[in-house]
């Protein structure tokens, strides 16, 4: 039981954590500017260039990485483009992350054993 409360508790510590990150930096510019369907160079001319452009693994497209700063801590911003090359998606995390999290959204459970599909 103690294990139980010390992994809820644990859990929402890190999630009050990032909900309070978000929150530090909803008025930096990408965080509150950039918008689905946006372009890159729109992009661009509000979060300036990014640290580092990469395409998508998982899905066609592009990712920009950006760092955001507010109060003299960091925190990750991605921006991601559909092959149309305007943006589907942002998050508090990097384009690689956001990849990884993709990549074991689409795995199949092991618990599936071998059999083919979701099951819907």
């Amino acid at each position: 039981m103690n294990r139980s409360v010390f992994a809820l508790v644990a859990v929402l510590s890190v999630v009050a954590g990032c909900s309070s990150d978000k929150d530090a930096y909803r008025n930096q510019p990408l965080v509150a500017r950039v918008e689905t369907g946006m372009t890159k160079e729109q992009v661009r001319q509000i979060g300036g260039q990014p640290l580092l452009e990469s395409d998508r693994t998982v899905e066609p497209g592009s990712c920009f990485d950006y760092m955001l700063v507010q109060a003299g801590m960091q925190q990750p911003y991605y921006v991601s483009f559909d092959m149309a090359e305007t943006v589907d998606r942002t998050g508090f995390m990097t384009c690689a992350q956001w990849s990884n999290a993709q990549q074991k959204s689409r795995e199949a459970p092991s618990s599936m054993g071998g059999m083919g599909g979701s099951g819907y």
